[in-house]
């Protein structure tokens, strides 16, 4: 891992990939949220040493570089999941060249199903906390103490600072969001109405099947985390809506600007 993370590192740095402020990982349907950068350099997965390819639709698949203010980006318009068949390793492979690239705050963007019965499809939830419900764990194996310690400290997974900093944002642009706990399962089936119940009794707010393993790679290294989730479906108690990955694109797609607008002011001004 160490050396294929510090191969793909200089391969971009080659590029002219120098210099972030930030990194984004956007999930589905938040693919178009590159519109609100001044690119300079897009690279497909393809191109680039040691990446995966993402197989899921609504993930296009490529690095983008450039400019929001006078901050500069990285987002990764794709994420890989455990759920397409790549080891754990693999999947949390980008957030490692992230790091290494210099950057030490990361924004991760993915669609939820909603739990809480107080969501309503297309609601912004900011994720305050997660449960770890994977089957695999990133951090399993031999520890490379290059990267980070052997146990991490998880008392703040998502930074409460930049939480506190987006929710200002919000009320000044009058948009509602929610706040709650993201718990991450493998996929790629949705829940039946019984995991639904499982996820609310666990006591998480929304449920999805990533996002959660790229943090805890990133709090292994020291990285700064904020995370957010589009409802795009409800699971809750009396309520399970039919659901398919093309519906959830959809809702997803709606909420695509709002998510947009929050994203991009919080990068301008935090």
């Amino acid at each position: 891992m160490w050396e294929k993370t510090q191969e793909t590192v200089k391969f971009l740095k080659e590029k002219g990939f120098i210099n972030i402020d930030y990194g984004i990982i956007l999930g589905t349907g938040l693919g178009n949220f590159t519109d609100n950068i001044d690119i300079s350099i897009r690279l497909a997965y393809e191109e680039i040493p040691n990446f995966p390819v993402s197989t899921v639709s609504g993930h296009h698949g490529e690095l983008i570089y450039g400019t929001i203010g006078d901050k500069t980006v990285l987002a990764l318009r794709g994420r890989f999941h455990y759920y397409e068949g790549w080891t754990m390793q693999e999947a949390i492979f980008p957030v490692r060249v992230m790091k290494y690239l210099g950057i030490d705050n990361i924004i991760v963007s993915n669609a939820s199903g909603g739990v809480n019965a107080n969501f309503k499809t297309g609601d912004v939830m900011l994720i305050s906390d997660h449960i770890n419900m994977m089957p695999e764990h990133p951090l399993r194996g031999k520890n490379d103490e290059r990267f980070g310690p052997r146990f991490v400290d998880m008392h703040e997974p998502y930074s409460l600072d930049m939480i506190a900093h987006m929710e200002k944002i919000a009320i000044n642009a009058n948009i509602k969001i929610q706040k709650g706990t993201y718990l991450a399962l493998q996929g790629p089936t949705f829940e039946t109405p019984a995991e639904y119940g499982m996820v609310r009794n666990l006591g998480a707010d929304a449920v999805g099947m990533s996002t959660v393993p790229e943090v805890i790679v990133a709090k292994h290294m020291g990285m700064t985390c904020f995370g957010l989730s589009i409802i795009t479906d409800l699971g809750i108690e009396g309520l399970v809506e039919k659901v398919s990955h093309e519906e959830v694109q959809k809702v997803a797609k709606l909420a695509e600007a709002k998510v947009g607008e929050l994203v991009k002011k919080f990068i301008e001004t935090y």
